[in-house]
């Protein structure tokens, strides 16, 4: 019998008190841009988690419609359209 590949909790945090709704997209869910909101705390940061598999994903935050990478990554791959996608290694 094979082994269930145990997921891991990730969270995904960006700090951003200004913005009205902040999504994540990535290799994890289609590049969709609506598939994951995130959530404001009372300190003006947007969380999530996911339970995710081994592997390397790339993302990127969309707030207020306006697609950037995540600033508290260093990690980063060039995309298709010029800018960077952040990496993140489970």
């Amino acid at each position: 019998m094979k082994k269930k590949e145990a997921k891991k909790r990730v969270t995904f945090k960006l700090e951003n008190p200004s913005a009205g709704e902040v999504f994540l997209a990535g290799s994890f869910n289609a590049w969709s841009p609506t598939a994951k909101a995130l959530k404001k705390d009372a300190k003006g940061i947007w969380k999530t988690t996911m339970m995710l598999s081994q592997g390397v994903y790339e993302y990127r935050f969309i707030v207020d419609g306006v697609w950037q990478d995540d600033p508290a990554n260093q990690e980063k791959s060039m995309n298709e359209f010029g800018s960077h996608n952040s990496l993140l290694k489970v």
